[in-house]
């Protein structure tokens, strides 16, 4: 078994396409995800999955039902799940997702912004 460290910056310089998850590391039934996110995303939930957003760079709005979230570089929130939330980014913002392999980016909604094979980076 190889181990090896990940370097997100180096990571992130490899891809530029929006909403887009890509696989980083693998742990216990759980995915870590680099994604860029710029404009909307849909209002969506996870039936089964809490979801993390760790904001690397950039800002991350979270809409949620009676607020909005705002997230800066270094911050995160975990959305627990059954609870509908809606990411937005009026800038590039890169973020690290930390999530059970079952997670599809858009919940329980299948349309074209469905990602259902992450490419490894």
């Amino acid at each position: 078994m190889d181990i090896n460290k990940v370097n997100l910056q180096t990571k992130l310089s490899t891809f530029h396409d929006y909403w887009s998850p890509k696989i980083v590391g693998e742990l216990n039934d759980q995915f870590v995800k680099l994604a860029k996110f710029k404009g909307e995303f849909i209002p969506h939930s996870h039936e089964k999955e809490d979801e993390l957003f760790y904001v690397i760079d950039g800002v991350l709005f979270i809409e949620l039902e009676h607020k909005t979230m705002e997230l800066h570089a270094g911050e995160f929130v975990i959305i627990p799940k059954g609870i509908l939330h809606k990411p937005y980014a009026p800038k590039e913002v890169s973020v690290l997702l930390f999530e059970p392999v079952s997670t599809l980016n858009t919940g329980g909604i299948k349309n074209e912004r469905t990602v259902r094979r992450l490419d490894k980076i």
